[in-house]
């Protein structure tokens, strides 16, 4: 079974999902940006996948940097390298007969690069819907739990802790009881 891999082309998932483009287009470029790793996120926990979301250092000139945000990869291209030719070198590297690399994106020529290279590509309508429906998916056992009567309880807290703790302690510190038996015999009558 091939790991997958997922490459998202951040600025064209914004351009491209109606949600984030109006963020986008009031101005609100860095809360467009949050929601999509946020969404992202959310994703990857529903998905068993590594994820990667590419920004275009473009928009934001002088930045140049790779990190872990939400447990994904976030990395900002160099301001003289396009997200479409770090894309390209990423699903280049990281396709090999053991894991299958998908990237997300709407960009035309970039699509032939990445076909090229034995990646998949997934428009970013596709992936929005992918996005939605797992998410409903989830919200849909829960409400089928729920019909069932299944209650999902929550983790035990600190207080409930802290005296599960102390009985415990107190259950340790007795010597051990064992039930003894009579010794007297009964007798048939």
């Amino acid at each position: 079974m091939k790991e997958d891999i997922l490459i998202v082309d951040a600025y064209n998932m914004i351009g491209n999902w109606p949600k984030l483009n109006r963020l986008k287009l009031t101005d609100r470029l860095p809360e467009a940006r949050d929601e999509l790793l946020n969404m992202l996120a959310n994703y990857k926990k529903l998905r068993d996948a590594k994820i990667t979301v590419v920004f275009d250092a473009m928009y934001v000139p002088g930045i140049s940097k790779s990190y872990k945000q939400f447990d994904l990869e976030v990395v900002w291209t160099n301001r003289d390298e396009t997200a479409d030719s770090y894309i390209e070198k990423l699903a280049k590297e990281r396709q090999t007969r053991f894991t299958q690399v998908t990237v997300a994106t709407s960009d035309q020529a970039e699509q032939w690069t990445i076909f090229s290279e034995g990646a998949l590509r997934i428009p970013a309508g596709e992936l929005l819907t992918d996005i939605e429906r797992a998410q409903n998916e989830v919200k849909q056992t829960a409400r089928e739990f729920a019909d069932r009567g299944i209650v999902r309880k929550s983790p035990w807290n600190d207080q409930q802790l802290y005296k599960l703790e102390k009985l415990r302690d107190q259950m340790m510190a007795q010597p051990e009881k064992s039930p003894q038996r009579s010794k007297t015999k009964k007798t048939k009558r």
